[in-house]
């Protein structure tokens, strides 16, 4: 029995050198590609103070550390991709991809190439990843920005922000093309199920904001709970609520969407409030939230005669990695206090 149990714990440890190589790969490949000036501008201490700060604004109005886009060559770019691929599911990094790409729409109707620049995003590392057992990574600039924090086995993915504008192309060979179409018409069923009754609930401000609340925060606390709470919603209008979450949760990986969604789950659908502010339809400023125990959506779209959309999912605990990286600290032998 004795060998048996020494075979199976071999296997399992030979899975896991193959799962962990496995996902240190595409980083491992990106790092080894870099010139040792891109790795300079790249790799940062991890308690660099930009690991905490983030923005959705375009490269040129909020200065970034870090390794720029426009800097690499193809073959970087390729392993660039991948590395995000290996961090996202395969519709988080199109959405992703597509939402860089709307900086050539915009660059087309404004004549600016210096403000709407699709190459103008950052890549930045705060530790070593090939030898750090913590470290993190981000990848950001206009309505994307991705923050990754790794220890040990574990890894949290927020703040995570996708924007696009325009929410809807006007015009020109991609017209009518919606990069976040399905957060915004998820949003748009739900509300126009309801009843008199329960709108009166659901929608708890007239004047839609004019951007998201929580804005650009390193650090963000619940909101006062508004709306509607999953209770008092109906069976299908509760399904469509799960829909909701669903979808911002696909960005990840099949790995890290189901242990998030898990930990939602076990917190009980009944914490979670669905409120909305505006119009229940295209073409007027609008807004929605949705807020359990340990999370927040923020869904907007007023800007540019509502045709800008952000939206952000935030981790209350979590963002930036703080819950695990306090539990690593507590339960790792070589952090232990004696």
């Amino acid at each position: 029995m004795k060998k048996y149990s020494i075979i199976i714990l071999g296997f399992v440890s030979i899975l896991c050198i193959v799962f962990f190589s496995f996902r240190d790969k595409p980083v491992e490949s990106f790092l080894n590609s870099l010139s040792e000036t891109q790795k300079a501008k790249a790799l940062l201490d991890f308690n660099h103070e930009a690991k905490t700060e983030w923005h959705f604004f375009p490269g040129t109005m909020y200065e970034r550390e870090g390794l720029v886009f426009s800097d690499l060559s193809e073959d970087q770019r390729e392993k660039l991709f991948a590395l995000l691929q290996s961090y996202l599911s395969k519709s988080g990094l199109e959405k992703t991809k597509a939402i860089m790409g709307l900086e050539a729409v915009l660059r087309e109707f404004s004549g600016d190439s210096v403000l709407r620049n699709p190459e103008n995003y950052h890549l930045a590392f705060y530790g070593d990843p090939l030898n750090d057992d913590v470290w993190a990574w981000s990848f950001e600039g206009h309505h994307v920005s991705l923050n990754y924090t790794i220890a040990g086995d574990k890894v949290t993915a927020t703040p995570r922000f996708f924007g696009s504008n325009p929410a809807r192309i006007p015009s020109g060979p991609r017209e009518g093309e919606r990069v976040l179409k399905e957060e915004e018409d998820l949003g748009f069923a739900l509300i126009n199920s309801m009843s008199e009754e329960q709108l009166e609930k659901a929608i708890f401000r007239e004047e839609s904001y004019r951007e998201i609340v929580t804005i650009n925060k390193s650090v963000v606390d619940p909101l006062d709970p508004v709306g509607l709470s999953f209770e008092e919603l109906n069976s299908k209008q509760q399904d469509a609520l799960i829909k909701i979450i669903d979808l911002y949760l696909s960005a990840l990986p099949n790995k890290l969407n189901q242990e998030r969604r898990k930990v939602i789950q076990d917190e009980g659908f009944d914490h979670i409030h669905f409120g909305w502010v505006g119009a229940k339809e295209l073409g007027s400023a609008h807004y929605y939230r949705v807020q359990g125990l340990s999370f927040l959506i923020e869904f907007d779209n007023s800007q540019n005669g509502a045709n800008h959309v952000h939206t952000v999912w935030r981790d209350f605990e979590g963002d930036f990695g703080r819950d695990i990286l306090v539990e690593h600290y507590l339960n790792s032998p070589h952090h232990v206090v004696q």
